[in-house]
């Protein structure tokens, strides 16, 4: 990594969890006991992906610059998708961080949610693209 130039950073990735109707109705009306799912998934997400490096061995610890966690239902297929963003201006990129945020996210939906549905699916983490260094910019 030393040998690489620092340079601006940036990674996106993509999941989805998907439940029971009555679960994504749940969420939706913030009914689950637990609290406010996509609140506690985002913080989840966040602190997950800056703490990448103790998480996933051989990945080099890196100082994010910003990090965003989102979601949006999908109604028709009884899914809330989740999309992270990470940033630096470092040496490596930010690919792990963000598929990190995805799936804490997706493990902390399903842990506030597994009470009602146990059934419930984490699928399709993947990376949508990336920006910065020596690959240059990515679009998946």
């Amino acid at each position: 990594v030393s040998e690489k130039t620092v340079s601006a950073r940036t990674a996106v990735a993509h999941g989805e969890i998907i439940m029971k109707p009555e679960t994504l109705a749940l969420i939706r009306t913030g009914a689950v006991v637990k609290g406010d799912v996509f609140t506690v998934a985002q913080v989840a997400g966040i602190m997950a992906a800056k703490h990448t490096a103790e998480l996933i061995p051989m990945c080099h610890p890196i100082q994010l610059t910003n990090v965003e966690v989102g979601f949006e239902y999908d109604e028709s297929r009884n899914a809330v998708t989740i999309t992270a963003s990470a940033k630096t201006a470092d040496r490596t990129g930010v690919e792990m961080e963000a598929l990190t945020a995805v799936s804490v996210a997706a493990l902390t939906i399903y842990d506030m949610c597994k009470a009602v549905d146990r059934g419930m699916r984490i699928e399709g983490i993947r990376l949508l693209r990336k920006s910065g260094g020596r690959s240059g910019d990515i679009v998946l």
